[in-house]
């Protein structure tokens, strides 16, 4: 089945400092602030939800395709993607800006404060879709620029095209009007909960109506896991147990992996939903979005562990 995963690519680049940035910041001066911060190094690494995403599906055995805009320093990044299977087709190159970058300085009290220039990411990635069999296609539309997430929807849409609408961060900077239109075309939600607050806030829709218009709304809340709501029904999915807890960053894209690699083969959406699941349990055990590896044994047998008999 094709995959086609939209959305941003980035890079991460994290940085650490060795103590509080309270004890920095005078507040009787925070009108006229002024601060440097120290930090012990900077580690860069491949990000974005498309990327994560799509890193995610080639452990599950999928081959999605990215649409997504990178800059001139994508390479190192390409290649990676590349390496895991991957292909470039989709991802478009702005030869004079640079990759969408995130800049994450945490402190020791686990703060944060974090810059983020959009680069590459401002250009709509402008792919065609033509020639998909929407019988055998399915999409993810998460966080990224805004005119693809609006021209993609519209385009499945169009076409009959199954989609999965993501908005996450991205939710504030779309009108009333634009969001009511993406919901309605596609065939899930997937948000956390204060997003979907959001959501309800900017479409003056009640959670019984978005459910309407797209079938399926599913709610991530962390370590507490997610709830699938359908017209008919309700079900807590718990969250799997992981080895160990590291770094929580892109569990939910790995979620979102695990719950389309279900959907494409075949499976309901409660089991799709228990695979989500056990793929962001391997997630948070890394540091970094696209650092941590399993094999399908592993991610069966952790299935079993958590779920009982396999689907």
């Amino acid at each position: 089945m094709q995959i086609f995963v939209s959305g941003s690519l980035a890079y991460d680049r994290i940085m650490d400092f060795p103590e509080r940035f309270s004890d920095h910041i005078l507040p009787d001066k925070i009108h006229i602030l002024n601060v440097c911060f120290l930090v012990n190094g900077l580690e860069e690494r491949f990000g974005g939800t498309a990327g994560n995403i799509a890193y995610n599906l080639t452990l599950l055995g999928e081959r999605p395709l990215i649409l997504a805009c990178a800059g001139k320093d994508f390479g190192e990044y390409g290649e990676w993607l590349k390496s895991r299977g991957l292909s470039l087709d989709g991802i478009r190159i702005i030869s004079d800006e640079l990759t969408a970058s995130a800049y994450i300085t945490t402190d020791k009290a686990d703060n944060q404060i974090t810059g983020f220039n959009p680069g590459a990411m401002k250009h709509p990635s402008l792919f065609n879709v033509d020639g998909a069999n929407p019988a055998d296609t399915l999409a993810i539309v998460a966080p990224g620029n805004v005119e693809d997430m609006q021209s993609y929807t519209a385009l499945y849409r169009r076409k009959q095209i199954p989609y999965i609408f993501d908005p996450g961060q991205q939710v504030p900077v779309l009108s009333s009007e634009s969001l009511s239109n993406m919901l309605a075309g596609s065939m899930m939600l997937i948000s956390n909960d204060y997003e979907l607050e959001m959501i309800k806030r900017i479409t003056e829709l009640s959670l019984s109506q978005i459910v309407e218009r797209c079938g399926a709304v599913i709610t991530t809340l962390g370590d507490k896991g997610s709830v699938i709501r359908t017209e008919k029904s309700e079900v807590e999915i718990p969250a799997v147990r992981s080895s160990q807890v590291i770094d929580p960053t892109g569990a939910g894209d790995a979620y979102r992996a695990g719950l389309i690699k279900g959907l494409t083969t075949g499976r309901d959406l409660v089991t799709s939903a228990h695979m989500g699941a056990v793929s962001a349990s391997f997630s948070v055990a890394c540091q970094g979005t696209q650092c941590h590896l399993f094999s399908e044994h592993d991610f069966w047998d952790r299935y079993q562990g958590a779920f009982g008999a396999l689907p």
